[in-house]
């Protein structure tokens, strides 16, 4: 059947070029998902530093709400920017993933900001940006591994060559396209 003993498929030798493609590839995808992630990052620290001057919000509660605004803001640009050659079906598992994950990045990027906030006392408005954006820059690491793992998946090879074969192929005509008097094989 074509497997080895441990039942797995041998994969083909990987030749230079493939391994350039996939470079190229994945540097795309850094620098897209660093576009989107460099404005997100300026939503985030505008709409925290507005809540900050604006309300009397503590300030890891003006960090989660300038967060979640980025969030959104991030999930319409990865979506129809960075992803947007990605499978688009099962939107509602997309979403629900890119909730989750982004709420473990809200943890992890508010988290340092609490730290620094309550654990060191470090409260000034530039002691806070200053800790709101290394929190950013290592919650950052996880939600580029955990979106482009989970979140926007790419297409199976065969499923996306398929597809991309499919109209190629000779289509059969429809019962009414047919002329009258042709016989149906």
């Amino acid at each position: 059947m074509g497997r080895g003993s441990s039942g797995l498929h041998a994969s083909p030798p990987v030749s230079g070029s493939s391994v350039r493609q996939r470079l190229d590839r994945l540097v795309r995808e850094v620098a897209k998902f660093g576009a989107v992630g460099g404005a997100g990052l300026l939503v985030n620290l505008l709409v925290f530093n507005l809540v900050r001057h604006v309300t009397d919000l503590q300030v890891v509660r003006a960090s989660v709400i300038a967060t979640v605004v980025a969030i959104i803001f991030n999930y319409v640009g990865f979506r129809y920017f960075t992803y947007r050659d990605r499978a688009k079906s099962r939107r509602t598992k997309e979403l629900t993933l890119f909730l989750l994950f982004s709420a473990v990045g809200l943890v992890i990027e508010n988290g340092v900001l609490y730290t620094a906030t309550y654990g060191f006392d470090w409260d000034s408005p530039l002691q806070s940006n200053i800790f709101k954006f290394l929190g950013i820059g290592i919650a950052t690491l996880f939600r580029f591994w955990s979106y482009r793992t989970w979140v926007f998946r790419a297409m199976p090879v065969e499923e996306s060559a398929a597809a991309a074969e499919s109209f190629l192929e000779p289509r059969e005509p429809a019962p009414q396209e047919r002329r009258v008097g042709q016989r149906v094989a």
